[in-house]
C-alpha cells in the first residue's frame, strides 16, 4: 500500500476510514463500522454489495491489537435474516501484519480455520477486493 504505516493501520482501524473503504469489491459501501479497538473490544463491519437490500456483516473480538504493527481478531459473520437454515457461521481467525517500507506499507494478512478450501477461497476473493478499496482510497489521501 502506497502509504505509511501508521496511516493504513489508521484506516484499517477508524470507524470513519471503513467507510470509505470496507468492501468486497469497488462499488459496495460500508454502512456499519463499530470498533473498540483494545485487546478483547469488539468489531462490528458491514459491507454492502450495489443493488443488495441489507450488507454481509462480520464481527468479532481482538486478541492482539499492537499500533501500528499487527492486529489479531476472530472473524464469524452474522447470520441475514432471511437464512432459514440452521447453519451456524463457523469462527476464524485474522491476524494482519503492517509491514514498515518507508513511505509505504507491505500488509500480511493471514486468515484461518476455514471450514472448507471454497470458505477460503470466497474470502480470498474478498480480501483482495478488500485490500484494492484500501490501496485507492490512501492513494487519493
Amino acid at each position: 500500500i502506497n502509504a505509511p504505516r501508521d496511516r493504513v493501520f489508521e484506516a484499517w482501524t477508524d470507524p470513519a476510514q471503513l467507510y470509505k473503504w470496507w468492501g468486497a469489491g469497488e462499488n459496495f459501501t460500508a454502512p456499519i463500522a463499530e470498533v473498540d479497538l483494545r485487546t478483547g473490544g469488539s468489531y462490528r463491519l458491514g459491507m454492502q454489495a450495489p443493488g443488495q437490500d441489507a450488507p454481509y456483516v462480520v464481527g468479532g473480538v481482538y486478541g492482539e491489537v499492537s499500533p501500528p504493527e499487527k492486529l489479531v481478531y476472530t472473524w464469524v459473520w452474522e447470520k441475514a435474516p432471511f437464512d432459514a437454515s440452521d447453519w451456524t457461521p463457523p469462527e476464524t481467525l485474522v491476524t494482519v501484519e503492517f509491514l514498515d517500507k518507508g513511505t509505504s506499507t507491505e500488509i500480511v494478512l493471514t486468515h484461518e480455520q476455514f471450514a472448507d478450501e471454497h470458505m477460503r477461497d470466497e474470502h480470498n476473493q474478498g480480501w483482495n477486493g478488500c485490500l484494492d478499496s484500501l490501496a485507492r482510497l490512501l492513494a487519493t489521501a
